[in-house]
């Protein structure tokens, strides 16, 4: 068996990496499943792509079947259509034990650029969902996805990572855009995207008490519900110009594959009012807002997710005891995942050795029979349990061994040998 994740994230890699390596629509993901289920037939997937972090989890029963560190890589370089040495550096992998501890620390926001923020799980939900609809799951990522699930409500249940400003949105506007504007009752807002980070970003600002709440998304309707909600009007991209020269504060968070706001775009609809400073928070991945757009003049203050960096950083540091715990229970966790996973993978051996032996022995007891059949009753009883004790005392070394090894996370080259020395077929 192996179970491995290959990835890259907002600590690891640039932004500019990460959004070139991104899966952004459920279509692309789709031909992704579709094209590794080609490359490699016998191994389960499962994409994990945010605008923190890319990351592909495999696994598969035959160790020596399943690709490794460099074809994974490979695989990511055909797809987007990459040279692999612009981004092999910038990938990283973990196996068995240590793929579990990070999906779980994952799962758990351990690893979130904002510590303890909620929306990690419904991210991983989504990924594991769309695994299952491109039928590229199976059991073993069915078991790690479960798992880290129920790991993460254990340590937001039993630790107080959740607390304080725990999200994106949260730290962007307590930390950023007040650092910009003293008040936000003055304001108006404009939210390209109606999706779940621009209606989280929307919450803050209004509890803020911004003035005026503008919405822009490629399907006006779903702009126009998003809005209402917060008292505000949607519109559709075609008005992307006009609302850009009305906002004090820009929030966009789109799917888009390449920016769809640049420099003379952002220099044309700030004629005018180029002498009022605007806040633009680019939470997309890849981004939204082009990089340029921050040097239009000083005014102009541009935020990626990346600048959310060092808040993020000085955040985690005060709640370093609270990590201490949830790691604990993330330990604990990884450690009984891959007790029962092994558990499985050896008990099939454990029973087949055991059925194989006793079969053995009944030949032989058979045979005793036979030859002395003047032997009473009570002799022949102890003959047998004779045979059964040297049995178990024979089977005890090899299968103590292959427990502790499963206990330990290493049981692959034990299970092998038992298979190849007893001849044991699945």
């Amino acid at each position: 068996m192996k179970l491995q994740v290959i990835y890259c994230n907002h600590q690891t890699a640039r932004l500019d990496v990460r959004e070139r390596l991104a899966f952004t629509s459920d279509d692309q993901l789709a031909e992704a499943y579709t094209q590794f289920r080609g490359s490699f037939p016998g191994s389960e997937a499962v994409v994990l792509s945010t605008c923190n972090r890319v990351e592909l989890y495999t696994a598969q029963d035959d160790e020596g079947g399943a690709p490794g560190h460099v074809e994974l890589a490979e695989f990511f370089s055909r797809f987007h259509g990459i040279p692999i040495e612009e981004f092999f550096g910038d990938l990283l992998t973990h196996n068995g034990p240590d793929a579990v501890r990070h999906l779980f620390r994952v799962c758990s926001s351990i690893d979130s650029m904002v510590l303890g923020e909620p929306q990690i799980v419904s991210q991983v939900k989504n990924a594991y969902r769309r695994s299952e609809e491109n039928q590229a799951c199976g059991p073993l990522t069915n078991a790690l996805f479960q798992g880290a699930i129920r790991v993460s409500k254990r340590v937001r249940s039993e630790t107080r990572l959740a607390e304080g400003r725990v999200s994106i949105a949260s730290v962007a506007v307590g930390e950023f855009a007040r650092g910009i504007f003293d008040r936000f009752d003055d304001k108006t807002v404009l939210v390209i995207g109606a999706g779940e980070m621009a209606e989280e970003t929307l919450r803050y600002l209004q509890d803020d008490g911004v003035r005026e709440v503008l919405v822009i998304n490629r399907d006006p309707q779903r702009a126009e519900v998003l809005a209402r909600e917060w008292g505000g009007s949607g519109y559709g991209m075609e008005q992307l110009h006009d609302l850009l020269g009305r906002a004090d504060v820009v929030v966009s968070a789109t799917g888009a594959d390449q920016p769809i706001v640049d420099a003379e775009m952002f220099r044309r609809a700030r004629r005018g009012n180029s002498d009022q400073p605007v806040f633009v928070l680019d939470l997309g991945a890849p981004r939204d807002i082009s990089p340029d757009v921050a040097e239009i003049d000083d005014n102009v203050f541009l935020y990626d997710v990346d600048d959310l960096q060092a808040t993020c950083e000085r955040n985690r540091k005060l709640r370093s005891r609270e990590i201490e715990r949830a790691l604990g229970i993330i330990d604990e966790e990884s450690d009984r995942f891959m007790q029962e996973v092994y558990h499985r993978a050896t008990g099939p051996i454990v029973k087949r050795l055991r059925e194989q032996w006793l079969e053995v022995s009944e030949q032989e007891l058979e045979r005793l029979r036979t030859k002395l059949g003047h032997l009473e009753e009570e002799d022949m009883g102890q003959v047998e349990q004779t045979i059964q004790r040297i049995v178990n005392k024979l089977l005890h070394p090899p299968l103590e061994t292959l427990r502790n090894e499963a206990r330990e996370g290493t049981p692959h080259g034990l299970l092998e040998a038992l298979r190849r020395l007893f001849h044991i077929h699945d």
